[in-house]
């Protein structure tokens, strides 16, 4: 599997508080159609935190079954328990997904030696090629260059990170760190450009969820050594970026979804549905790129 380009932080979409088989086979097959380059089921996008687990295992194996190998799924499998990561794991795995998402311990703050000890027993567990997700504002941890590169150096199935800092230097040092074979994601939609102009891979992409075709060209247009194209595109999709976070992730995809008649809205508590404000803006902005 080639992890390259613009992969999607799938919703999960619900309906009567239970998940949206059918809603959720759609999105995915349309996703495809688009062009997205993978997609990534159960991440935070996804609401994992407020998924049961037999709903979480369930969500990955409807993904797995409806890509059916077109394109590389990357399962989100992580927790701030090891026991629960290696569990989640091993089922992704048995479910055919392509690679783990993993984050990093939210709330215990583990040292760097409990976070080398976390992934080195979850691979020995369960030996499937892994993307570390390091995002600090979710979790108060930052996993630091020199720590991302000794899981690299020591623990084989970690071949990638999902690198949501925002922070540019950091993601150059782990590029320094680590070499071209490690493979970096953005995990922030503002930074995909700058990102791959540093040596970064592409992307795990909230706005691909409405934009696939978008966030996918702009990956590949980079790739191409189009660099007006994937300029203009950055440009071009910075408004809508910026509303997928007018509130918190993931209650603007999902009203965005909604909107473009892709699922229904229903998120779980303690999310709510926007502001009114909000979706007003939220409104214009989705219909000046004619998406409503």
């Amino acid at each position: 599997m080639h992890y390259r380009g613009a992969f999607t932080a799938l919703v999960t979409p619900f309906k009567n508080n239970q998940l949206d088989e059918e809603a959720y086979r759609q999105l995915i097959e349309w996703q495809l159609e688009q062009g997205i380059d993978g997609v990534v089921p159960c991440g935070t996008t996804g609401e994992s935190a407020t998924l049961t687990h037999e709903e979480h295992k369930r969500a990955i194996s409807i993904c797995v079954d409806q890509v059916k190998g077109r394109v590389p799924v990357i399962a989100g499998a992580g927790s701030n328990c090891t026991s629960e990561a290696v569990d989640l794991t091993k089922h992704a795995k048995d479910a055919g997904a392509d690679a783990a998402l993993l984050i990093t311990p939210y709330y215990n703050k583990p040292t760097d030696a409990g976070l080398v000890a976390h992934f080195k027993t979850i691979a020995r567990e369960v030996p499937i090629p892994f993307f570390i997700y390091n995002v600090p504002g979710r979790t108060s941890l930052n996993v630091r260059p020199a720590t991302v590169a000794r899981i690299f150096r020591e623990v084989p199935e970690a071949i990638g990170i999902k690198e949501a800092t925002g922070n540019l230097k950091q993601v150059s040092e782990v590029i320094e760190e680590c070499g071209p074979d490690f493979i970096v994601l953005s995990g922030d939609d503002f930074t995909v450009l700058p990102l791959l102009s540093v040596g970064g891979h592409g992307v795990i992409s909230v706005t691909s969820n409405i934009i696939p075709n978008m966030m996918h060209a702009l990956c590949r247009a980079y790739k191409d050594n189009k660099q007006d194209e994937a300029r203009k595109l950055h440009h071009r999709m910075a408004p809508l970026c910026r509303a997928m976070f007018l509130e918190t992730n993931p209650i603007p995809v999902k009203t965005s979804l909604a909107l473009m008649k892709k699922i229904e809205l229903e998120l779980r508590l303690p999310l709510v549905p926007m502001l009114e404000e909000n979706e007003a803006s939220l409104k214009i902005i989705l219909a000046n790129n004619k998406l409503i």
